[in-house]
């Protein structure tokens, strides 16, 4: 029972190439069952029986190096039968790799990994469901990098079509989130249908990269605080939130549809959007007004979030912009740009 629980083990990490590896195994074994065997029974140089094993094994009708005995001959017919019936194998099953597409899609995969390498301060989505393919539809129409980590095969097969980079696997495993270029990463959403599963996740990647950001989905608004304990920046409640959306859209419809339109560049151009003041700004250590962001970009400024952690809203002209602010603005999206030129 062991046994079988093992090989079923094996054969599931190897998946498609495990018949293709099978056959070069069972080559390997017969090319060293002849060496051995006519060092043997021949007693023969390890020279003399290589060369004999290799034109056996290769069929090319050359004289013996020497004449063979009676179990001479008997080993040379076993071992061009198991020969042959080895390369046989092997010739099938590369075939079969091929015809089914296997070597393009290992190939393909190759080349999506090297670009989920050159990735940095990229978003990882750990889950392709419905919260998760939303999450990544609206942070790929921003322009942002997104890796996709999923381990079903219909989801990567909808990847594939797509384009969508991803890596496939178990999110819970340390390999898998290292391939998604974690430790290089900004943010990562755990959307997992399972919330134990993205509790793990989340104390997983907090231990990989304990500078990454990370928002995760509970099922019930009990079931943040345990999240947040391992480690999430933010829990969110996909119901939950669906539910005062709706709430809002009928007690405040105005503004749940300004929002809306400045959630992403709308039909009026607005957007909304957060930049942060860095050392090199030249705005930093200016006023409002002596930073003339509203005269220069048209942009509103709705409110600054100190690097403290201190939120001002409706900032007076007077109010400094420091290093390490994240200033929240209105505006078209090309006033934004020139905005986050010079920061």
């Amino acid at each position: 029972m062991r046994l079988r629980s093992r090989v079923a083990r094996l054969n599931n990490r190897l998946g498609h190439w495990g018949p293709l590896i099978g056959g070069f195994l069972a080559l390997a074994l017969v090319f060293v069952f002849g060496l051995v065997g006519y060092m043997r029974v021949e007693d023969w140089s390890f020279f003399d029986s290589l060369y004999q094993v290799v034109i056996t094994l290769s069929t090319v009708g050359f004289q013996e190096v020497y004449p063979l005995s009676r179990n001479g001959r008997i080993l040379t017919m076993v071992l061009i039968v198991s020969g042959v019936g080895a390369f046989a194998y092997l010739v099938g099953s590369f075939t079969q790799v091929l015809v089914e597409g296997r070597l393009q899609q290992y190939l393909g995969r190759r080349r999506m990994q090297k670009v989920i390498d050159g990735y940095k301060d990229h978003v990882i989505i750990c889950g392709y469901g419905r919260i998760g393919s939303i999450v990544a539809r609206e942070i790929l129409a921003e322009d942002v990098p997104v890796v996709i980590v999923e381990s079903n095969p219909e989801v990567i097969r909808l990847l594939d079509e797509h384009g969508v980079p991803y890596v496939a696997g178990d999110a819970t495993a340390d390999e898998v989130l290292l391939a998604a270029g974690l430790e290089r990463a900004k943010t990562l959403v755990a959307a997992l249908t399972q919330e134990a599963a993205n509790v793990y996740v989340t104390l997983t990647a907090r231990q990989l990269n304990p500078a990454i950001r990370i928002v995760a989905r509970a099922d019930a608004q009990g079931h943040t605080q345990r999240l947040q304990r391992a480690g999430a920046d933010q829990v969110l409640v996909p119901h939950l939130y669906g539910g005062v959306r709706m709430a809002q859209s009928v007690l405040r419809p105005t503004v749940v549809n300004f929002l809306e339109l400045t959630g992403r560049t709308g039909p009026a151009g607005l957007q909304m959007e957060e930049l942060q003041v860095t050392d090199h700004s030249d705005v930093v250590g200016k006023n409002l007004i002596d930073s003339q962001i509203r005269q220069r970009f048209n942009l509103i400024i709705v409110a600054i979030k100190k690097a403290g952690g201190e939120m001002i809203f409706n900032p007076q002209p007077q109010a400094v912009l420091e290093s390490g602010d994240t200033m929240i603005l209105v505006g078209r999206s090309d006033g934004l740009d020139g905005l986050r030129a010079i920061l």
